[in-house]
């Protein structure tokens, strides 16, 4: 429920707090006093638009913060979810109107876009006037109201959930069968390829380890001739190692006579075999390497050729034509299976079908059952708001070719407002009196079924008095027992059954220079005086201080009837 509104730099208004409480809050005052700017007020924080000129005259900017205090399973809390918003105990709306026609929105002091603030304000609070009846005017909502009086949206639900199921297998048989046609028309290509590439086999990674194997025999081609004629000068005929050694060995042999001479000599001569022997085996290593088949170069060349060449003609690098053999492969397994296949999908989509339509047409009778007993008990309601000759009903039109994921009905509320009149449509046949009543009688059934928690309503009571405001009075109190409601009135017969009761008055400030509205809550006394005034007018006189007495006096006696119904 609304808890708090705090406005600040409102056209009048320059500071204003107001605490709400549930059950039934009545706002009067004279004429002028800045009702309509305090509802104007609370629309913007609810996601109105904006307007420059609701910016109090010297300042930059206006703001409005509306306080609600909501149980934890209310569905403005998955709205909050759904925005990233930060879930507090309070959930708090608020919105700066800036001079310049700019605005920005808050929802528990982080911003949010006018469309996310106008989806938690619509979950939030419902704003009634006698020209102004949103909530009948969309059929959809109509049949929304319909589903939630009956106990119906579960229901309504499955057959959303149906009726999707139904499309997406409408979608796969669809999809599945272009597939076959496509499959079809290219089916000579693409056996061809398929035969192509499966005798080509190509393989992932292929062309890269080819084109290096190539490059690495190329380049051991170009220095293998160097590395021959090294080895042979280490270790061929004309090698130097044989005539070293035997060199070695005659030195050897005389190393007794003169050792001192001879061997230096001798070790400088082995260390120079080694490094020739160790010179040899590191150029028969090279050889070896550098050697290659030049077959296997041909044959390398051959493929990385064919491959290019496949890659080129398919449109796909050459890693890809694996893979592309594989959907070509079971394109080609679309026609030989896909008939079968076809139709095993469209037996699922005509089982989704008639699943759709056995939950649809289920649904549609027991709203023709809910619709029925939605017309009494809101005709029930129409004698004592002086609608005793209209009648109301709910139109249910059922059409299984105009299908959809609400079912296969259009729900439309109507009325006859006088016997041999032609009954139609609620929003075309009521006028401006008779529609804020029907809406409140439709409220007063539907109070707790597919009801915002908080509704508002702006001088619905215009143009009615005596007994019909008083029936007003009683259903305003009776709607306030099962959520809280906010009304704007002229009519002493429903000030007398508020809970709580809140005067707007513009006050005189700076020495005439300016004017302020003010709301002050009554206490017994005042608000005695305050209806007494809405009885008698300018000058209130003893006589309607008793009848403003008996009005409180007849609601307080009506309370414990009215708890109990509720």
């Amino acid at each position: 429920m609304l808890a708090r509104l705090s406005i600040r730099d409102i056209v009048l208004i320059d500071r204003l707090d107001i605490d709400f409480t549930d059950g039934l809050s009545v706002l009067t005052g004279e004429t002028g006093a800045g009702k309509s700017i305090l509802l104007d007020a609370f629309a913007l924080a609810l996601g109105a638009r904006g307007d420059a000129t609701l910016v109090r005259q010297g300042t930059e900017q206006g703001q409005v913060t509306a306080m609600f205090e909501l149980p934890a399973r209310h569905p403005a809390r998955a709205l909050l979810t759904e925005n990233d918003i930060p879930k507090d105990e309070a959930l708090i709306l608020r919105r700066v109107q800036f001079a310049d026609g700019r605005t920005r929105a808050f929802v528990n002091d982080q911003p949010v876009s006018v469309q996310a603030l106008q989806n938690l304000g619509a979950a939030l609070v419902e704003i009634h006037g006698q020209h102004d009846a949103r909530a009948l005017v969309d059929a959809g909502t109509h049949r929304h109201l319909l589903d939630a009086f009956g106990e119906l949206e579960s229901d309504a639900a499955a057959v959303t959930r149906l009726w999707d199921a139904r499309r997406e297998a409408e979608a796969a048989v669809e999809q599945h069968r272009a597939d076959v046609e496509r499959a079809a028309r290219e089916a000579d290509w693409l056996r061809h390829s398929v035969e192509e590439l499966t005798k080509l086999a190509p393989q992932a990674g292929e062309e890269t380890s080819l084109a290096e194997r190539r490059t690495k025999m190329m380049q051991g081609e170009k220095i293998a001739g160097d590395l021959r004629d090294a080895h042979d000068a280490v270790a061929g005929s004309a090698s130097p190692v044989p005539a070293l050694a035997a060199a070695v060995r005659r030195l050897e042999r005389r190393a007794t006579q003169a050792p001192g001479v001879v061997e230096p000599a001798v070790k400088a001569f082995d260390a120079a075999l080694n490094a020739l022997d160790e010179a040899r085996t590191h150029l028969e290593q090279a050889l070896r390497t550098a050697d290659h088949d030049p077959l296997e170069l041909e044959r390398i060349e051959e493929r990385l050729f064919a491959l290019r060449a496949a890659g080129r003609k398919y449109n796909s690098p050459v890693d890809n034509l694996s893979a592309l053999a594989a959907k070509y492969a079971a394109d080609l397994a679309l026609i030989d299976a896909g008939a079968e296949q076809l139709v095993a999908l469209e037996k699922a989509a005509q089982d989704a079908q008639a699943q759709f339509k056995k939950a649809a047409d289920a649904l549609s009778a027991a709203r023709k059952k809910g619709a029925l007993k939605l017309d009494k008990a809101v005709n029930a309601e129409l004698g004592p708001l002086k609608l005793e000759r209209a009648k109301f009903s709910t139109e249910v039109v059922t059409d299984a070719a105009a299908a959809g994921p609400n079912g296969i009905d259009r729900v439309e509320f109507w009325v006859q407002t006088n016997p041999g009149t032609r009954p139609g449509p609620l929003m075309k046949v009521a006028s401006g009196g008779e529609l804020a009543r029907f809406l409140l009688a439709l409220k007063v059934v539907l109070a707790d079924r597919g009801s915002a928690p908080t509704l508002v309503f702006d001088e619905i009571d215009t143009g009615v008095g005596g007994a019909v405001a008083d029936a007003i009075g009683v259903r305003l109190a009776r709607l306030g027992g099962r959520v809280q409601v906010v009304t704007v009135t002229h009519a002493p017969q429903v000030a007398a059954r508020a809970g709580k009761h809140y005067l707007i008055t513009k006050d005189v400030l700076d020495k005439g220079k300016r004017m302020a509205t003010r709301v002050n809550e009554l206490p017994a006394a005042p608000r005695r005086e305050e209806i007494a005034r809405m009885l008698a007018g300018a000058e209130v006189t003893e006589e309607a201080r008793a009848a403003a007495d008996k009005l409180i006096g007849a609601a307080a006696r009506d309370e414990p009837r009215k708890r109990a119904r509720a």
